[in-house]
């Protein structure tokens, strides 16, 4: 499907453990593309519709950007907001975004990640699993810690330890309304809610277990970043702490590394926001992959 200069696809893609999952791609229809973007999307958010925007601004600007639901995410395979193994959303990632990676028309072409929350996380933990492949990251409100007042309390936290493989699949740990928190954009939560492929019930046990697991793992080895990145953050992000990309940002051992917090800025940068914020998010973003793909 092509539309406004760029050409929209969609495949289904099947996993090591057999499993469907779907993968979207956005690209420039005239122009040679200037590199490859592989998006990571949020926890119980998908690609080709709440990503959409950030596919299509991309492609515009002359990157080829492609897209994966994990399992139990959008429209890939398994039971809806279930994350079983965080490892297995982060091979199944890392062996998509290879196979892109290895097609022909893209041979010597520069390789970045861009990780939305949750898909932070997932970008880091690609970054850790093969530290010399990617050329950068753009990490958007990234998932480094939980903030303090998300955080399960301490007996919910045992009740996870002890039962998330019993009943791994109970809907039972409290959230409130993420959707609120997250975003500013009255017409953007109205599309979230509105979206089949969104998750919109309570973390699952095994999820939120997973969930919890990996904030403390990244949160533990945030000096062994050494990847060029950038950081976009809300200064009023109620989900994911800024002052953890902050310390991200300090500690890392990356010699390329830039950080942006916007004060008044919520959670969902690249899509809850009032259009000039978006507007502004996605030009430093784009200055940053042009500054870098045109380093020879």
């Amino acid at each position: 499907m092509a539309d406004d200069g760029i050409k929209y696809e969609e495949e289904y893609v099947t996993n090591t453990r057999g499993m469907k999952l779907f993968a979207c791609q956005w690209s420039p229809l005239k122009d040679e593309p200037k590199a490859l973007v592989f998006l990571c999307h949020g926890y119980a958010m998908e690609c080709s519709i709440s990503m959409r925007g950030t596919g299509s601004r991309l492609a515009k600007a002359g990157f080829v950007v492609h897209g994966l639901d994990y399992e139990g995410h959008g429209k890939s395979a398994g039971l809806q907001g279930y994350i079983n193994s965080f490892d297995d959303v982060v091979v199944d990632c890392s062996n998509y975004f290879a196979s892109v990676c290895e097609k022909a028309e893209y041979i010597g072409k520069r390789k970045f990640l861009l990780g939305e929350s949750m898909g932070g996380a997932i970008v880091l933990m690609l970054h850790r699993k093969e530290p010399a492949y990617w050329d950068g990251a753009i990490l958007v409100a990234p998932m480094c810690k939980i903030v303090e007042d998300m955080k399960p309390r301490p007996i919910v936290i045992t009740i996870l330890s002890k039962l998330s493989n019993v009943i791994p699949t109970w809907k039972i740990i409290p959230s409130g309304d993420v959707i609120d928190r997250a975003i500013k954009s009255e017409e953007w939560r109205e599309e979230v809610r509105n979206n089949p492929y969104c998750y919109k019930g309570r973390p699952r046990l095994k999820t939120g277990y997973e969930l919890f697991m990996a904030s403390l793992d990244i949160e533990s080895t945030l000096d062994k970043v050494t990847l060029p990145f950038i950081i976009v953050h809300g200064g009023d992000d109620a989900i994911t702490d800024p002052s953890v990309s902050e310390e991200l940002y300090t500690l890392a051992q990356s010699k390329d590394k830039t950080l942006k917090l916007y004060p008044g800025m919520c959670h969902a940068l690249t899509s809850g926001e009032p259009a000039s914020n978006i507007d502004i998010v996605f030009s430093d973003i784009i200055k940053w992959l042009d500054e870098r793909v045109s380093v020879s």
